[in-house]
């Protein structure tokens, strides 16, 4: 790690911080007692009963102030290389921990991501700091992990619907397929395939650096529900999966992009189809809970083990990898749900008692203050 070249290193500077105090106060400590003393002694020779003569009185000023000033500077000079030695232990005990935590942040700016600080009885505050500093290393090392995955998956989703399309091409060029209708259609089907893909990628994208333009309306959210179920209805009844809906009276209304939350609502429907089995039952509902509202779908399907809860809001993320984009979806859907549920000021959750017991999913908005 390059080191700044202006000034003194922090360990200099402490030291010579707790150097100038310590001169500072021995500077002190001798000109008041050469001051005082000389004063003092003489009052407490006028003191004295017997009368001295000049010449006696000349020679004990004399001594004492040779003593005085013998004995103040030896213990000034004692004190002053007791004080250095100490304040040097106590910088090189800063300055340690400080130092540490700079090449491991060096090391962090550079790309590894396994540096990790160590220090102990070094106070909270810095083991604070050497904690925060650990923990920003293992969240960026996820965070590449991620994005490493997240390249990974957007490649291969992409090459399918590629790959496809370039098999029909040539199969066209060849002649060995007809250039008809159904063709067209096939090829049509893959182009929209990829642009939903990179549609769903962009959503997701400007939900999360907080560029989506939300075009907020107060709602009731009885109405939000009643939508998203109508629209979904006619999928569940070809599936044979049961559609219920339960919502609560006197709901709070909400400050909502309704468009949005439609299409969070759609996700979450279709996620629970694609995971629920025929003649199991997916139940959409909206309640009131302190200072929101919280809407939730809740199906009877497959269920998650506690591994996959707190992460299948993420870009991609299948709980089954095997699965085909057809029956496991982009995993683009639920980081959609989330994307735009935080851009609502929102919060989002799975809950499932694990495999075979169905889930949960919940969207928590903040309830309009009533008037």
């Amino acid at each position: 790690m390059r080191r700044s070249s202006e000034g003194p290193r922090l360990g200099a500077r402490l030291f010579l911080a707790q150097a100038l105090v310590i001169v500072a106060g021995a500077s002190t400590l001798a000109v008041v007692a050469l001051i005082l003393a000389p004063g003092l002694f003489e009052e407490h020779l006028r003191g004295v009963p017997e009368p001295i003569d000049d010449t006696t009185r000349q020679h004990i000023d004399t001594a004492f102030s040779g003593a005085t000033f013998t004995s103040l500077s030896v213990a000034i000079l004692a004190s002053l290389i007791t004080a250095l030695a100490v304040s040097w232990f106590v910088t090189r005990r800063v300055v340690r921990p400080v130092e540490a935590m700079a090449t491991a942040a060096g090391r962090i700016a550079a790309g590894d991501y396994t540096a990790r600080v160590r220090i102990t009885g070094s106070g909270p505050e810095l083991a604070s700091l050497a904690s925060a500093l650990d923990l920003t290393a293992h969240e960026l090392a996820a965070t590449e992990r991620t994005r490493a995955e997240m390249l990974r998956d957007v490649a291969h989703e992409l090459r399918t619907p590629l790959t496809a399309l370039r098999g029909y091409i040539d199969a066209l060029a060849d002649g060995v397929l007809p250039l008809d209708g159904d063709a067209v259609d096939t090829v049509h089907a893959e182009l929209s395939r990829v642009e939903r893909l990179v549609d769903d990628l962009g959503t997701v994208s400007r939900a999360e650096e907080r560029r989506l333009d939300l075009h907020l309306r107060t709602v009731a959210p009885s109405e939000v529900v009643a939508a998203a179920v109508k629209a979904a209805r006619a999928r569940f009844a070809r599936a044979g999966v049961d559609l219920q809906v339960i919502v609560a009276d006197d709901l709070p209304s909400v400050s909502i992009d309704e468009d949005r939350m439609q299409e969070v609502l759609a996700n979450l429907l279709d996620n629970a189809l694609r995971h629920t089995p025929p003649e199991g039952v997916v139940t959409v509902s909206a309640r009131p809970a302190p200072g929101v509202v919280e809407l939730a779908v809740t199906d009877t399907g497959e269920g998650l083990a506690p591994e996959h809860l707190r992460r299948v809001f993420e870009r991609f993320y299948r709980v089954d990898a095997g699965r085909s984009r057809q029956k496991g979806g982009s995993g683009i859907g639920l980081a959609i749900v989330r994307a735009l549920t935080e851009a609502h000021g929102g919060h989002v959750g799975a809950e499932s008692a694990g495999p075979g017991h169905g889930t949960t999913f919940s969207v928590k908005l903040p309830a309009d203050r009533p008037r």
